[in-house]
C-alpha cells in the first residue's frame, strides 16, 4: 500500500478507496486506464504519430428499498485518489433519487482477486509499430512508383480494466486493439480503394500486402460501367458480412424479441421464450454465428464489464463470466442475448453480449476463388464495403446504406471493371436465409462498425439476388 498519509493513483487502490468510501447498500467500481499510440499518413508520407493516456472510473451505487432496488451510475475520466469521494456520493444520490431498477438482481459475488489485479496496468507506445512502420514506408515507395497515393491511420490502444465490487470481486482484464485502414487514390482521385485489418499487436499485418491489393482494385477500375438499380447476383467480402451482422447480434436481444419488436419474434406472438424464434432454422447452410471470450486472435473480456443498463447488459451482472456461445448454430437460432433480468422474464440461458463475434462453417474457397466461380450465368457484383449503415424496420431489420470504395463487375469468373455506387435495402437475417454460399472464415475488420466492435471473423457470402435499390452518386 501506499506510504502513511499519502493517496495512491494506481488503478487497484482507487478501486479499493472507492469501495471503502461507499454508504450504499451495495456498490460495483470500474477503473478503466486507457493507452494508445497512433500513426497517420496522407499522399504517401506520415502526417503525425503520437500517444495518449487516461482514465474512466465509473461507480454503480445500488440501494435498497421497500419497492425495490435502486442504482444510479456516474462515470468520469481522469479522476485522482482526491477527486473520488464526490464521484462516489454522486453515485449514491442519483440511486436515491432514482425510482426502483427494473433489472434489479444481486450483485455477482466471486473468489480469488484475478491474477495481476494489483499489478500496473498494460500499457502501449510506438514500439508496437517497430515492424510495421519500416513496412509502411516500403509501402508508400511502391505505390509511387506503381502511381497511386496511400490514405489512412494505424492505431493500437491497451485498455486494463479493474473491477472492484462490495461483493468481493477483484477482476482485471488487459485489452489490446489495432486496427489498420488503408486507402488508394488514383493521382487524379477519380478512383479509390479500401481495405481495414484488425490485430491484437501489429506483427502479422503487413501493409505492402494490402497497398498490392488495392493496386489490384485500381486497375480493374480503369474501366467503368454504369449499372441501373436492381437485384444482382453478388459477392460480399468478410468485411461487408461484419457490417451487416455486427448490427444483427446488436439487435438480438432475448426481452425485446419476447415482446414482439424484433426480427426474432415469433410470428403469432407467445410468451417467454415462446414468442421467440429460436429452434427456427435461419440459413440453409450450416452456418454458426457465435462468441468466444478465448477465440484465438479475438481474445476478450472473459466476464461481464457494464458501465450502463439496456436491453443488451445491466450494471447488476458487472463480473458475471462469459463463456463460448452458439448465437446460430448449424443455420438455427440458439441463443439471444439476455442479460440475468432478460432471462428471469423470457425463460430463456442467460447469455450475456461477449465482446467478438465469429461467422463459421462455410467452405475452403477464398474470395477470389468464389470470384473465379461466379458470373457464368449472368454478371455478378463484388463489394468492397459498406458504411452509413442505418435500420429502416426493427420486425425485419430492414437495413439500408451504401456501397463504398468499389463495385466491381464480374463476368464469366473475372473482373472486368468498376461499376457505379448503389443504396441497398437489406436485412442480414433475410441474406443469411438466401445466401448460397460461405467461404472461407477469416479475422476482418468491419468499415462501418470497426471503431465500436473490431473484433470479427466473417466468411464471404455469395447472395444471389442482393437488392440494389437505387444508384448512388457518391465515392
Amino acid at each position: 500500500m501506499s506510504p502513511r498519509g499519502t493517496r495512491s493513483n494506481r488503478p487497484y487502490e482507487i478501486v479499493e478507496r472507492a469501495l471503502e468510501l461507499s454508504r450504499a447498500d451495495g456498490c460495483a467500481v470500474i477503473a478503466e486506464e486507457h493507452s494508445s499510440a497512433n500513426l497517420r499518413w496522407a499522399g504517401n508520407a506520415l502526417t503525425t504519430n503520437g500517444t495518449t493516456r487516461g482514465r474512466t472510473l465509473t461507480v454503480v451505487a445500488t440501494v435498497d428499498g421497500a419497492q425495490g432496488t435502486a442504482s444510479g451510475v456516474v462515470s468520469r475520466s481522469a479522476v485522482t485518489a482526491h477527486e473520488l469521494e464526490p464521484l462516489v456520493r454522486a453515485a449514491e444520490a442519483a440511486a436515491r433519487d432514482a425510482g426502483p431498477a427494473e433489472d434489479a438482481q444481486p450483485l455477482v459475488t466471486g473468489g480469488p482477486p484475478t491474477a495481476g489485479f494489483t499489478d500496473a496496468p498494460a500499457e502501449t507506445s510506438p514500439d508496437v509499430f517497430a515492424a510495421f512502420a519500416p513496412a509502411l514506408g516500403e509501402s508508400f515507395r511502391q505505390a509511387r512508383g506503381g502511381g497511386r497515393e496511400l490514405y489512412g491511420f494505424a492505431q493500437h490502444t491497451v485498455v486494463s480494466s479493474y473491477l472492484g465490487t462490495s461483493t468481493g470481486l477483484r477482476l482485471r482484464h488487459d485489452q489490446p486493439t489495432g486496427t489498420l485502414e488503408l486507402n488508394a487514390k488514383s493521382p487524379d482521385r477519380t478512383r479509390s480503394a479500401w481495405a481495414g485489418r484488425a490485430t491484437r499487436d501489429f506483427t502479422d499485418t503487413d501493409p505492402r500486402a494490402l497497398d498490392a491489393a488495392l493496386a489490384r482494385r485500381l486497375a480493374w477500375a480503369e474501366r467503368r460501367i454504369e449499372l441501373p438499380a436492381g437485384r444482382y447476383d453478388t459477392l460480399l467480402p468478410p468485411s461487408a458480412v461484419a457490417d451487416l451482422l455486427v448490427y444483427q447480434q446488436w439487435s438480438a436481444t432475448a426481452r425485446d424479441a419476447a415482446e414482439g419488436r424484433t426480427v426474432f419474434s415469433k410470428a403469432g406472438g407467445g410468451e417467454g421464450a415462446a414468442g421467440t424464434r429460436i429452434g427456427e432454422r435461419l440459413s440453409a447452410l450450416p452456418l454458426t454465428l457465435r462468441s468466444d471470450p478465448a477465440a484465438p486472435g479475438l481474445e476478450c473480456a472473459p466476464f461481464v464489464l457494464a458501465h450502463t443498463s439496456g436491453a443488451d447488459a445491466s450494471v447488476f451482472d458487472n463480473g458475471l463470466p462469459l463463456t463460448a456461445t452458439d448465437w446460430v448454430r448449424d443455420g438455427v437460432l440458439d441463443r439471444l442475448v439476455a442479460t440475468r433480468h432478460g432471462a428471469a422474464l423470457t425463460g430463456l440461458p442467460v447469455a450475456p453480449a461477449v465482446d467478438n463475434l465469429l461467422l463459421e462453417g462455410g467452405g475452403s474457397r477464398t474470395l477470389d476463388e468464389m470470384v473465379a466461380a461466379a458470373g457464368h450465368d449472368g454478371p455478378a457484383l463484388l463489394l468492397t464495403s459498406l458504411w452509413y449503415i442505418r435500420e429502416v424496420d426493427p420486425a425485419t431489420l430492414l437495413l439500408t446504406g451504401l456501397t463504398r470504395d468499389g463495385v466491381y463487375l464480374v463476368e464469366n469468373g473475372e473482373v472486368t471493371g468498376e461499376v457505379n455506387n448503389f443504396r441497398f435495402n437489406e436485412s442480414p437475417v433475410d441474406l443469411l436465409g438466401r445466401a448460397a454460399e460461405a467461404g472461407r472464415t477469416e479475422r476482418t475488420l468491419s468499415r462501418e462498425w470497426g471503431d465500436f466492435f473490431p473484433r470479427t471473423a466473417m466468411p464471404p457470402l455469395r447472395v444471389p439476388d442482393f437488392n440494389m435499390s437505387s444508384v448512388s452518386r457518391g465515392v
